[in-house]
């Protein structure tokens, strides 16, 4: 990407926080939020992050500031959160390096399961004002009756293309999920594949700490425990590797899970399925998530009792 390219405050912002202006475009990348991996004049590689001020990054960055600090594998922040119009922007270092893991298998998940469990255990130690609203994907207490999160350019869209069956699951698992009364704590809510970089058998690099949720600990562990496979479009692990994942996040944290906290873990696993499968439909995404769903939700749904 050419530097003429880059948005206008882009380069100002960089020389008053960051020192130096950029020299060099790395990468670039927007989904959520807009991502950019620079050289600076003087050699310096950084990522810059801006997305929407809806009130969350300033927690977000104070709680992985506090992860990279203790030694978390996570890229540590080079700036606080600084407005820039209606978006909030920071930088942190470019953590280069590692490999996806991919796989479903229960071997897999018992791997990410122990990083999830430390992940968890150190921001039991945060503390931060809770970062709401919670990312869309696990926000099913969203207030109102309506199945789904308002959110606007999806709520738009053709409905009808929604299968009935994603529908469905959804209504079923947020039955559940609004019936726990479960303590909230701070946790991880986007754990996939994709948001992590392995050396061999090490984790080298969990990323994406916009996506820290404000949910009980037993739904942030079921979400991931159904997400962790996701390397590229969302998809679902199989029932048998989501089993391995809760077990041994149990085993790492040491705490065993009530018979309701599991039952919440396999409602959040069907729930954040179900969000991203619509999301797919709606937006002409890979259908493999749909797929997953329509093949497992009876058996997550009984396990949930939903």
């Amino acid at each position: 990407m050419p530097l003429d390219e880059l948005p206008s405050w882009l380069a100002v912002w960089c020389r008053e926080h960051l020192d130096g202006e950029p020299a060099e475009v790395l990468f670039r990348s927007q989904q959520v939020s807009m991502v950019f991996g620079l050289r600076l004049a003087g050699g310096r590689d950084v990522v810059v992050k801006a997305r929407a001020d809806d009130g969350r990054a300033v927690s977000c960055v104070a709680a992985q500031a506090r992860l990279a600090e203790r030694g978390f594998p996570c890229a540590r922040p080079l700036t606080p959160v600084v407005r820039v119009g209606a978006l909030a922007v920071h930088a942190e270092e470019f953590r280069a390096g590692g490999e996806v893991l991919r796989g479903s298998s229960p071997g897999v998940a018992v791997r990410c399961a122990e990083v999830f469990a430390r992940l968890m255990g150190e921001l039991a130690r945060v503390i931060v004002t809770p970062p709401l609203p919670n990312p869309p994907w696990v926000r099913w207490d969203e207030t109102g009756s309506e199945t789904w999160p308002s959110i606007q350019f999806l709520d738009d869209l053709d409905q009808s293309v929604v299968s009935g069956h994603i529908v469905e699951a959804a209504e079923r698992a947020r039955w559940r999920l609004l019936a726990d009364g479960l303590p909230c704590v701070l946790g991880h809510a986007d754990f996939e594949a994709q948001n992590l970089r392995w050396r061999e058998r090490q984790v080298w690099t969990v990323h994406d700490w916009d996506s820290l949720a404000w949910q009980p600990e037993a739904a942030l562990v079921g979400a991931a425990s159904g997400a962790f496979a996701s390397s590229g479009p969302p998809t679902l692990a199989p029932v048998e590797s989501s089993e391995a994942f809760l077990a041994a996040y149990q085993d790492f944290r040491e705490r065993v899970f009530t018979p309701m906290e599991m039952e919440v873990a396999w409602a959040a696993s069907v729930w954040m399925a179900a969000y991203n499968a619509r999301e797919m439909a709606l937006c002409g995404g890979s259908p493999a998530g749909s797929h997953a769903l329509r093949a497992q939700a009876a058996e997550r749904l009984r396990l949930a009792n939903a």
